[in-house]
C-alpha cells in the first residue's frame, strides 16, 4: 500500500527488523532476540490455552445456556476478539516493545496525555497479568484436587477431598516451579513454548474424538447444536440475559495474546513476527477451541447431573464427563483420569507463559521507572534474563490467590480483572489511536489500510460491551454472597490507579524514557 515500514542497516547489511526499530523508539536490546515467529505465536497460543479456559469455565457455559451458549457464543466472542486482536497487531507492528500496550497508548496518546495514558493503561495490563496467573495457576491447583478425589474413590466412594490451605499449597507449588522454569534462558523457554502449543493442538484433538467415542451415552446433533438451558437454579429466566453469562466462558478462555507484544524483543523481526503471533494464536485457539467444546458437549446427557456437588468429582462438569465415560465403558474411571492429566499439562503451560508474559511487562514497565523499587525490576542476569521480575511476579499472584482463603467471593472479584481488567488495558492504546492518534499514526509493516479506523473502533465497542455486560448479577436474589463483585474489583483497581496518578505519580512519571541516544 505504499506506507512506511521500519527498516535499518548497519555496515554489514540488514540489521533484524524489530532490533532496528527498537533503536528507532530509544531502547537499547538487553535481552536475548531468539524467537522464531513460531514461538512467539506459542507463547500467546499456550496462554489462551483452550484447554485451560474451557475445562475451567465448562460448568459456566452448561449452566448459562447449555450447548447454545457453548457454541455459538464461542463464535460470537471469537470473532470480536480477532478484532481487538487485529488492531493490536496494527500497532505492535508500529511498535515492537517488550511494554506492549502502555507504551502503545503513551505514543498514540500525544506529548500531553502521554505520562496518564501510559501510567493507566500499565497497571490495567500488570495487574491484569498478574490475576490471569492467580487463576490459571489456581484452576491447576484445583483440578489436582479433582484428579486426586477421583483417584482416591470419588466423592461417593470416600475420596479425599483437600482443604482450601491444600489447595493455596499446592498453588504455591505450581508457582515456584513456574519462577524456576522462567529463570532459565529463553531458548529452553522457547522450547517449552513450543511443546505447549504442540501439546494444546494435540490434546484437544485427541480429546475431542476420544471422550465421545469412549462414552456409552451421546448426544444427539439436535441436542448440541439446538439446546438451550434455562434451568440455571439462580433465579434468571431472561434467555438473552442467561446467554450473555455463558459467554464468560468463551471470553475468558480468549485471552492473554497480548504475550506476543512483551515477547517482541526478544522475537526475531519483530515488527513482522510480533503481528502475526497474536493473529495466528486468536485464528487457530477459536478453530480449536470449538472442535474442543464440540467433542465434550457430545458426550454430555444430564447437564443437572454434571452440575450436581454431589457427583463423584464433586460438580466439576468436565472432570465428570471423562470419569464416567470410561468408567461406563470399562468400570474403572482411569482412562478419564489420565485424560484429566492431559489437561493438567495444558494449564501447567499455560501457567508458564503467563508468568514469562508477566516478567516481560515488570521489566519493561520498570525501565521506565514506573514501579516501586524499579531499578530493581528491570535488571537482567547473565543469561539475559529479567529474574527479579520473574520471582516478583510469582510471588505477587501467591499473595493474590491468598484471598481466597478469607472469602471464595473476594478471591472471585479479584480474578475478574484478570478479563475485564486486562481487556481495557488492550482497548485503550486502540481507543488513542482512534481519536488522538487518527491522523498522526504511521502504521508498520502489518497494517490494516484504511480499515483500521473502523476496525479499531469496533473493538473498543466490544470491550465497552462486555465490561458491562460481565459486572451485571449471575444470581438473583441478589446478597453479598451472590452480587457480582467484578465492578467492585474492577472499580477499585481505577480508583487506585488514578489516585496514585494524581497524588504522586503525575509529579515524577513522565511516561516511557529512552536508553539510547536519538
Amino acid at each position: 500500500m505504499g506506507l512506511p515500514t521500519h527498516t535499518a542497516q548497519n555496515g554489514n547489511g540488514s540489521l533484524d527488523t524489530g532490533n532496528a526499530r527498537l533503536k528507532e523508539l530509544g531502547y537499547k536490546q538487553e535481552l536475548k532476540r531468539d524467537l522464531s515467529v513460531f514461538s512467539n505465536f506459542a507463547f500467546s497460543f499456550s496462554i489462551i490455552s483452550v484447554l485451560t479456559g474451557i475445562t475451567t469455565l465448562y460448568n459456566t457455559g452448561l449452566n448459562f445456556g447449555g450447548p447454545v451458549s457453548l457454541q455459538y457464543g464461542w463464535f460470537i466472542a471469537g470473532g470480536f476478539t480477532m478484532i481487538v486482536g487485529l488492531s493490536m497487531a496494527e500497532i505492535c507492528s508500529s511498535y515492537p516493545t517488550s511494554g506492549g500496550l502502555y507504551y502503545w497508548s503513551a505514543k498514540l496518546a500525544g506529548p500531553n496525555w502521554a505520562p496518564f495514558a501510559s501510567w493507566i493503561t500499565g497497571w490495567f495490563n500488570i495487574v491484569g497479568q498478574w490475576a490471569v496467573t492467580t487463576s490459571v495457576d489456581f484452576s491447576l491447583a484445583q483440578l489436582i484436587q479433582v484428579i486426586i478425589l477421583l483417584s482416591t474413590g470419588g466423592k461417593n466412594g470416600g475420596g479425599y477431598e483437600a482443604s482450601k490451605y491444600v489447595v493455596i499449597a499446592i498453588h504455591g507449588g505450581i508457582l515456584l516451579l513456574h519462577a524456576a522454569l522462567n529463570s532459565l534462558p529463553i531458548s529452553v523457554l522457547s522450547f517449552f513454548g513450543q511443546l505447549a502449543a504442540a501439546w494444546n493442538l494435540i490434546g484437544v484433538l485427541v480429546l475431542m474424538i476420544l471422550i465421545p467415542l469412549v462414552a456409552t451415552e451421546r448426544a444427539s446433533a439436535k441436542f448440541v447444536f439446538t439446546h438451550f438451558n434455562t434451568d440455571n437454579g439462580d433465579g434468571i429466566n431472561s434467555k438473552a440475559y442467561i446467554f450473555v453469562l455463558g459467554l464468560l466462558m468463551s471470553q475468558y478462555t480468549l485471552t492473554g495474546y497480548d504475550a506476543s507484544a512483551h515477547m517482541t524483543e526478544e522475537t526475531k523481526n519483530a515488527d513482522k513476527n510480533g503481528p502475526k503471533g497474536i493473529i495466528s494464536a486468536i485464528g487457530i485457539s477459536v478453530i480449536f477451541g470449538w472442535f474442543y467444546i464440540l467433542g465434550i458437549t457430545f458426550a454430555v446427557t444430564n447437564i443437572s447431573s454434571l452440575l450436581s456437588e454431589d457427583n463423584d468429582a464433586g460438580g466439576y462438569a468436565i472432570a465428570e464427563i471423562f470419569y464416567q465415560a470410561f468408567k461406563g465403558r470399562y468400570g474403572t474411571g482411569v482412562g478419564g483420569i489420565i485424560c484429566l492429566g492431559v489437561v493438567a499439562v495444558a494449564i501447567f503451560f499455560c501457567g508458564m507463559s503467563s508468568v514469562t508474559s508477566n516478567s516481560r511487562m515488570v521489566y519493561a514497565f520498570s525501565r521506565d521507572g514506573a514501579m516501586p523499587l524499579s531499578s530493581l525490576w528491570h535488571k537482567v542476569n547473565n543469561q539475559e534474563v529479567p529474574i527479579n521480575a520473574v520471582w516478583l511476579s510469582a510471588v505477587i499472584s501467591f499473595c493474590m490467590a491468598l484471598t481466597y482463603l478469607g472469602s471464595e467471593v473476594a478471591f472471585q472479584a479479584m480474578v475478574s480483572i484478570a478479563t475485564i481488567g486486562l481487556y481495557i488495558a488492550y482497548a485503550l492504546p486502540i481507543f488513542f489511536r482512534v481519536t488522538l492518534a487518527r491522523k498522526s499514526f504511521i502504521p508498520g509493516p502489518f497494517n490494516l489500510g484504511r480499515y483500521g479506523v473502523l476496525v479499531g473502533w469496533i473493538a473498543v465497542l466490544w470491550v465497552a460491551t462486555i465490561s458491562i455486560l460481565f459486572s451485571l448479577p449471575v444470581t438473583y436474589p441478589i446478597t453479598n454472597e451472590t452480587l457480582n463483585y467484578t465492578p467492585v474489583a474492577v472499580g477499585g483497581l481505577l480508583i487506585l490507579t488514578i489516585s496514585s496518578w494524581i497524588l504522586w505519580a503525575r509529579h515524577w512519571f513522565k511516561g516511557p524514557i529512552t536508553n539510547v541516544e536519538s
